[in-house]
């Protein structure tokens, strides 16, 4: 069972792989990965290379590659273990199959080792990881917005994700975060991120750390009433981060969100009630066909009438609104004489 899950997940991404894999950054990161592979085993190639196999075969590994590949596998497997993504197992794999290629390199010839190393730090420079760009309901703060956002209504809860570009952590968690805003976003409970890799002023007031020893990249902060109520990963007295998960799962029990999203659904259908009755005046129902009986309280009528349309004009009458239920005030119709100013009361 040990051995299908992790099948059977592969298998159920298999499609995003592909994805992934067809992006330029991708494919140039592929070929640098099995560029050793390649040159070891190439024909017209390898004939020319060092071994220290006992048969002299040089398009074959010696027991010291061997290792040092067995080596790197078991870095992968330990990295690997707290991988959030799919393409972030893809990305350990590609980081730590360079580092071996660095090492197997200069171990076969230094001039070959300072080649590869150079393209490597080339590729690092020009070439950046392609940034998620799907769906979400997330709004982006800087340093001149974040304050007045989290203070501006004490009943909205923030959930603020502090991140850096430059991390390969906040681009792998980038569309979990996404994809946790899709399905909890709503009027009382919101999704925000802020970049303080750019600003380093917010870096320094919310006491997140972007330094990468301090793994602290990416953090999770619940605002409430526009003040802190908790965060992940959490930090010891040393300003390192308590090593934390950060799968949606994860996210979801720590920071209560199903809790928090029933709540703020209230909140929100309230909220909406409020502001409906209020734009929206309600009239007496019609007892009779007498012009006075249907005439409500700060509204006077207009003597123009239609046949079945009695256009009244509302003093308070705010942006033109107009209850739109039946028997109750609705806008002119298209085809009554009531003018845009006036609100029709249909016999």
């Amino acid at each position: 069972m040990a051995l299908l899950t992790p099948l059977f997940a592969f298998l159920y991404h298999l499609p995003q792989v592909y994805k992934w894999l067809l992006k330029p950054y991708y494919v140039a990161s592929l070929f640098m990965s099995v560029a050793f592979l390649a040159v070891r085993k190439t024909p017209g190639i390898c004939d020319r290379l060092a071994t220290q196999r006992e048969d002299g075969n040089s398009c074959d590994f010696d027991w010291r590659e061997v290792e040092i590949l067995m080596f790197l596998s078991a870095i992968v497997m330990m990295k690997n273990r707290r991988a959030i993504t799919v393409e972030q197992h893809v990305g350990n794999i590609i980081l730590f199959s360079k580092v071996a290629n660095v090492i197997l390199f200069f171990r076969l010839d230094i001039r070959m080792g300072l080649l590869y190393l150079t393209l490597c730090i080339v590729f690092l420079m020009t070439c950046k990881p392609p940034l998620y760009m799907g769906p979400e309901y997330i709004k982006y703060f800087s340093d001149k917005t974040i304050d007045d956002e989290l203070a501006r209504d004490g009943r909205v809860t923030w959930i603020v994700e502090f991140f850096a570009n430059w991390s390969p952590e906040c681009q792998s968690f980038a569309s979990v975060y996404a994809d946790l805003s899709l399905k909890y976003n709503c009027a009382g409970l919101k999704f925000g991120k802020v970049d303080i890799g750019r600003y380093g002023e917010v870096s320094k007031k919310y006491k997140v750390s972007a330094s990468p020893l301090s793994k602290q990249l990416p953090s999770l902060v619940l605002f409430q009433g526009g003040k802190e109520v908790m965060r992940r990963p959490q930090v010891d007295k040393k300003g390192r981060a308590v090593s934390w998960s950060f799968t949606e799962e994860n996210i979801i029990r720590e920071f209560n969100l199903n809790e928090l999203y029933q709540k703020s659904k209230k909140l929100s259908k309230t909220r909406g009630d409020k502001v409906s009755q209020s734009q929206f005046p309600q009239c007496p129902r019609r007892r009779s066909q007498s012009s006075r009986e249907l005439k409500p309280r700060g509204w006077s009528l207009n003597p123009r009438r239609t046949n079945r349309t009695i256009c009244i004009t509302h003093t308070g009458l705010v942006n033109g609104i107009c209850g739109s239920t039946v028997g109750q005030l609705a806008p002119p119709p298209p085809l009554s004489s009531c003018s845009s100013s006036e609100c029709s009361v249909y016999l």
